[in-house]
C-alpha cells in the first residue's frame, strides 16, 4: 500500500502527544515522531492494512520512544539534559519502625475508576508523572503505559528484576502520593 503524506499528516499531532506524554520531553517527542513518520514512509509494504494507520503508526512509535528511552537511561548526561534531576526519592519516612504505614498511610479513593473520563485528572496524572524522578518514570511508563513486562524492560534499560520492581514500587508510591494530595485529597475518607 502507498503511504502519503498527505495520509500522515492527521495523525501527527497525535503522534506527538503521545510521544511527549512518554518521554515529558518536546525535543525528544518530535524526534521519535520524525522518525516513525520517515520509517512509515521509507517502507510501507510493512503496512498490511491489518489495522488502522493511526494504529500501525502508534505501533512504531512505541518502539522508537522504548529506544529513546533506552538511550536517555544509559546516558546520564542525557538524563540530566532532559531533566536536571538525580533519582533520590525516598519513601521510608511514610513508614514506621515496624514497617507499616505511619500517619501519612494512603486512604481510600471513592471510585477511581470514574476519574480516569475527566481530563482534568489527567492533567494532574501529567504533572504527578513529571515529578517523578525521570528514570523512575521512564521504568514506570514502559510498564504501564506501553505495556512492556518487567522482563523487557530489564532487557531494554540493563537493569537487574529487583532494581525494576523497586522503581516501580517507588512509582506508584509517588504517583499515589501525588494525586492524593492534589486530585483525591479533599474527597476521600
Amino acid at each position: 500500500m502507498a503511504i502519503r503524506i498527505e495520509d500522515l499528516e492527521p495523525l501527527r499531532d497525535y503522534l506527538y502527544r503521545f510521544a511527549l506524554f512518554q518521554l515529558q520531553h518536546s525535543s525528544s517527542a518530535e524526534d521519535v515522531v520524525q522518525e516513525t513518520l520517515l520509517a512509515a514512509l521509507e517502507k510501507p509494504d510493512s503496512f498490511h492494512n491489518q489495522s488502522s494507520l493511526k494504529t500501525w503508526l502508534t505501533g512504531i512509535l512505541k518502539f522508537k520512544i522504548i529506544d529513546t528511552q533506552r538511550r536517555i537511561y544509559r546516558d546520564p548526561l542525557l538524563l540530566v539534559t532532559v531533566d536536571g534531576e538525580e533519582d533520590s526519592s525516598d519513601f521510608d519516612v511514610l513508614f514506621d519502625k515496624t514497617g507499616h504505614w505511619g500517619s501519612d498511610a494512603p486512604r481510600r479513593w471513592e471510585k477511581p475508576e470514574a476519574n480516569l473520563e475527566d481530563k482534568q485528572f489527567w492533567a494532574v496524572y501529567t504533572r504527578c508523572s513529571q515529578l517523578m524522578p525521570k528514570r523512575t518514570a521512564m521504568v514506570f511508563a514502559m510498564r504501564e503505559e506501553l505495556g512492556l513486562e518487567i522482563e523487557q524492560i530489564c532487557q531494554q534499560l540493563e537493569i537487574t528484576a529487583t532494581n525494576c520492581s523497586a522503581m516501580l514500587y517507588r512509582a506508584r508510591m509517588s504517583l499515589r502520593l501525588c494525586l492524593e494530595k492534589n486530585w483525591f485529597g479533599n474527597n476521600t475518607p
